[in-house]
C-alpha cells in the first residue's frame, strides 16, 4: 500500500437464527496529513532522561519506570537523536566526576585509610551508577555506539572520564597510591589490613587504564627498597638457616600477594625484585657464613631449601662450587691427619654416607653436583700418596676376617660394596693391590677368612672394576689353596707315605705358587724331629708327583695345634709355627734364658723376641718371664707357667708377629714402586715402538694419559733415561727433546 491509495475489505454476519445478515464492506482512508513529532520533544524526553540521571548521581529514587524511560532513549534514537542524546549524557556524566573528584581534593581527611575508603566508596558509586545508566541507555550503547567505532560505550566512556579528572588532580592520585604502599608495607610488617580496600583500589588502576604508571611503577621501587633493607638487616641478624627460611616465607607471601590484588603482568618483576634483593644479593655471603655450617651439622632440610632458592636465581654454580670446596676440606683434613689413620676409611664412609644423602635428598639427584662430588672425592684422597689405598685394603681385611663382627651376610656385602665405593676413588690402585694380595693370603693360610663366598664376591666385583689382569694374582691364590687341599687328601690316602710318618701327628701343607702370592722372607728354625721327617715324607711325594719343581718352606706362615699338660688341667693351644717351637723346648726343662732359646730354636733373634713376647707378656701367659716387663731383655729367664689356667679348651694365643710392622708396610710400597716401574717401562716401549719419533713434552702426556697410577714427571724422566742407558731409545742429533725408538 503506498501514498493515499485505500484498502477496502468485505465481511458478512449472520443472525441468531442463522439467516445471513446483510454484507457490510470496511473502508481505510488514507490520512489528511502526515503526523509530526511535538516541537519541544527532544527537550522534554530529555529533561526526563536527564532528571533520571541526577536521581542515580545523586542516589535517589527514579520517578519514572526503567521501561518508560528505555522507551524514551529508543524513540529519541528513532528518531535521529543519538548523537545529541549521547553528547548530553556524557556532558552530565562529566560535571559530576569532576564535582566528586574536586571533593575528594578538597578533602581534610586524617589518615591514608580513611581517604582510601572515601576514594574506594566514590569509585565503587561512580561504577555502579554508570551501570544503572547504561541499563537506562541499553539502546543507546547497542545501536549508536556500535553503529560508530570512534563512539565509546556508555561505561567506557565513564572510564575515560573518571582518567581524565584524576589525571587533573595529581595529588588525589598521589595520596591514593601513597595510602595503597603504606597499607601493602604495613601487611609486610605483620599487620592486618584490609585486603579488600586494596584489591578494589588497585582495580581501579587496572580498570582506568593507569595500573602499570600510576601504580605498578612506585610499587615495583617500593618493594625494591623494603627487601633490601631487609635483606640486609636479617643477613645481620639471622643465621643463614632462618635466613632462607624467612626468604622462602616472603617469596610465598608476595606470589600470594600478586594472587589477590595485583595484575598479571606484575608477578615477574615482583618475584624477581625479591629474589635480586633477598637472594642473588647476599648468596655469596650466604655460602660463605654458613654452607659449612649446614653441611656439618646434617641439616638436610635446610640444604633442600637453599638449592631450590639457588635454582631460582641461576645460582647452582656457586652452590656445586662450595659443595665441591667443603668436601675437598672436610676429607683433605681427615685424610692429612696420620693420627686418624686407623679410623679413616670408616670416617670416610661416614662422610660419603652423609654427601649422598644430601645429594639425593636435598639436591635433587642433580648431575653436575654427583659430578662435583666424585671429583672432590678423587682430589683429596689421592693427595696422601699409597695411604688411603692401603688403609682401605686393611678395612676390607677387617671385615672379611673370621670373627671380626657378627655380620649377616647381607649386611658384609652391602659393607664391602662401601668400600669398593671408595676403592674407585683412589688413583693407587696397585697399591690397593698389594695390600690387598697379602692381607688375603694371611686370611687364606691361616683359615682366618669370614666366607669363602664373600672373598670370592669381592674378588668378582674388584674384576668387574678393574679387569681380569688386576685379579689374576688373587685368583691364583684360590686355585691353589684349592689344589692343595686335593694334593694334601692324596698324601694322606697313600699307602706309602703313611708307613714313614710318626703316629700323633697330623700336618696340612699349602703349596703356593710363588708368582701368586706375595714374597715373604725365609726365616730359619730348627723344628722338632717329627715335623722334619714329615716334611721330608711330603717333599718327596710332591716331587715324585711333579718333578721339575722346587719347594721352599716357608716357616713364619706355619701354625699349629698343639696339647699342653699343665698342673689343673689339659689344654690346646692355637699357635704360630715359631710358638710352637719355642713352647716344645720347655717339653725337658722348666726354665731357659733368651741365649738357650735362641741356640735350641735357630730362630732370628728379632723373631724370637716377639714370639717369647706373646708367649710370657700378653693376656695369655703359658710363660713366665723373670723379670717381669712389657719388653724381652738379654739376661731374661723364662719357665714354664705349671699353674696356667683358662675357661676354655682350645686357647688362640695371637703372636706379635702377625701385626703389621713398618718394615713390612715399606717393603709392600717398595714392590708397588717396582712394579710400576716395569709398568712405566713398558708404556714407554709401547709408545715409541707405535710412534717410531716423539718429542718429550708429547711423550710425557701420553704417558700420563695410559698409567693408571699417580706419577711425577722427573720419576717419568728417570725411567725415559734408563732406556736410554740400555739402548731402547735415543736422542735425535738434531734435537735433544726429541727420543727415536731403535728397533
Amino acid at each position: 500500500m503506498k501514498g493515499q491509495s485505500a484498502v477496502k475489505g468485505v465481511y458478512s454476519t449472520s443472525t441468531k437464527n442463522g439467516s445471513a445478515a446483510p454484507v457490510r464492506k470496511l473502508v481505510i482512508k488514507p490520512l489528511k496529513s502526515k503526523p509530526k513529532l511535538p516541537a519541544d520533544f527532544e527537550s522534554t524526553t530529555w529533561a526526563k532522561l536527564n532528571e533520571a540521571v541526577l536521581a542515580v548521581h545523586g542516589k535517589k529514587g527514579v520517578s519514572l519506570s526503567l521501561e518508560e524511560l528505555y522507551r524514551a532513549v529508543e524513540d529519541m534514537c528513532l528518531h535521529k537523536m543519538a548523537d545529541r542524546l549521547y553528547s548530553n549524557l556524557q556532558k552530565v556524566c562529566d560535571a559530576h566526576i569532576a564535582s566528586q573528584l574536586q571533593q575528594l581534593a578538597r578533602s581534610q581527611t586524617s589518615g591514608s585509610v580513611l581517604f582510601l575508603e572515601q576514594m574506594n566508596e566514590s569509585w565503587q558509586d561512580h561504577c555502579s551508577q554508570m551501570l544503572t545508566i547504561r541499563s537506562i541507555f541499553l539502546y543507546l550503547d547497542r545501536t549508536y555506539v556500535i553503529s560508530d567505532s570512534a563512539v565509546r560505550s556508555i561505561f567506557d566512556m565513564g572510564l575515560r572520564l573518571f582518567r581524565v579528572h584524576l589525571a587533573t588532580h595529581p595529588k588525589v592520585e598521589d595520596k591514593i597510591v601513597a595510602g595503597l604502599l603504606a597499607l601493602i608495607e604495613a601487611e609486610r610488617n605483620g599487620e592486618t589490613v584490609d585486603k579488600a580496600l586494596l584489591k578494589h583500589l588497585v582495580r581501579m588502576f587496572t580498570s582506568l587504564g593507569t595500573y602499570a604508571g600510576s601504580f605498578e611503577e612506585p610499587f615495583l621501587a617500593k618493594t625494591t627498597q623494603y627487601y633490601r633493607q631487609e635483606g640486609q638487616q636479617y643477613m645481620q641478624e639471622s643465621d643463614v638457616a632462618e635466613y632462607l627460611l624467612h626468604s622462602e616465607k616472603r617469596l610465598s607471601v608476595e606470589y600470594e600477594r600478586w594472587q589477590q590484588y595485583l595484575d598479571t603482568p606484575t608477578r615477574k618483576p615482583l618475584i624477581s625484585i625479591v629474589e635480586q634483593q633477598l637472594l642473588a644479593a647476599h648468596m655469596p655471603s650466604i655460602l660463605e657464613k654458613g654452607f659449612d655450617d649446614l653441611m656439618t651439622q646434617k641439616r638436610v632440610t635446610d640444604l633442600a631449601r637453599l638449592y631450590v632458592l639457588c635454582a631460582r636465581i641461576q645460582a647452582l654454580e656457586p652452590l656445586k662450587a662450595a659443595f665441591r670446596d667443603y668436601i675437598g676440606r672436610t676429607g683433605l683434613a681427615l685424610v692429612l691427619d696420620e693420627e686418624k689413620d686407623k679410623d679413616m676409611v670408616s670416617a670416610l664412609l661416614e662422610i660419603k654416607v652423609q654427601l649422598d644423602t644430601v645429594l639425593t635428598q636435598a639436591f635433587q639427584k642433580n648431575e653436575q653436583f654427583s659430578n662435583a662430588l666424585k671429583e672432590a672425592f678423587e682430589k683429596f684422597i689421592n693427595q696422601r700418596q699409597n695411604k688411603p689405598a692401603e688403609l682401605i685394603a686393611k678395612y676390607v681385611d677387617v671385615e672379611l676376617r673370621a670373627g671380626s663382627k657378627g655380620q649377616t651376610d647381607e649386611e658384609l656385602e652391602t659393607t664391602l660394596d662401601k668400600a669398593l665405593m671408595l676403592f674407585r676413588y683412589i688413583s693407587g690402585k696397585d697399591v690397593f693391590e698389594a695390600f690387598y694380595k697379602k692381607d688375603l693370603a694371611k686370611r687364606l693360610l691361616l683359615g682366618r677368612s669370614a666366607s669363602t663366598d664373600a672373598e670370592k664376591n669381592m674378588i668378582t666385583k674388584l674384576k668387574t672394576e678393574c679387569g681380569s689382569q688386576f685379579t689374576n694374582k688373587l685368583e691364583g691364590m684360590f686355585k691353589d689353596v684349592d689344589l692343595s687341599r686335593d694334593i694334601m687328601m692324596s698324601f694322606k690316602t697313600s699307602g706309602s707315605v703313611k708307613s714313614r710318618l710318626s703316629p700323633g701327628i697330623d700336618m696340612n701343607v699349602n703349596v703356593l705358587t710363588s708368582g701368586y702370592w706375595p714374597s715373604y722372607p725365609h726365616l730359619e728354625a730348627k723344628l722338632p724331629d717329627e715335623l722334619t721327617r714329615y716334611q721330608t715324607v711330603f717333599k718327596d711325594f710332591y716331587l715324585s708327583k711333579h718333578s721339575g719343581r722346587r719347594l721352599v718352606w716357608h716357616n713364619s706362615l706355619g701354625s699349629c695345634v698343639m696339647r699342653a699338660h699343665f698342673t689343673k688341667a689339659v689344654k690346646e693351644l692355637s699357635v704360630s709355627l715359631f710358638q710352637a717351637v719355642v713352647l716344645m723346648l720347655f717339653n725337658d726343662v722348666d726354665s731357659l734364658s733368651l741365649a738357650d732359646m735362641r741356640d735350641a730354636s735357630g730362630i732370628e733373634d728379632k723373631e724370637l723376641r716377639r714370639t717369647l713376647q706373646s708367649l710370657a707378656c700378653g693376656k695369655i701367659r703359658v710363660l713366665n718371664k723373670e723379670p717381669k716387663g712389657r719388653e724381652v731383655d738379654d739376661s731374661d729367664v723364662f719357665h714354664y707357667n705349671s699353674g696356667f689356667t683358662h675357661q676354655l679348651f682350645r686357647i688362640k694365643i695371637n703372636s706379635i708377629q702377625l701385626k703389621e710392622t713398618v718394615e713390612e708396610n715399606k717393603k709392600t710400597n717398595d714392590q708397588v714402586l717396582q712394579d710400576r716401574q716395569y709398568q712405566i717401562d713398558a708404556a714407554i716401549v709401547r709408545i715409541m715402538k707405535t710412534r717410531k719419533s716423539l718429542s718429550h713434552k708429547l711423550l710425557v702426556q701420553e704417558l700420563l694419559i695410559q698409567l693408571k697410577f699417580p706419577i711425577r714427571a722427573q720419576d717419568l724422566k728417570k725411567r725415559i733415561e734408563s732406556l736410554i742407558d740400555r739402548e731402547y731409545l735415543e736422542r735425535d742429533e738434531q734435537n735433544p727433546q726429541v727420543y727415536n725408538y731403535l728397533a
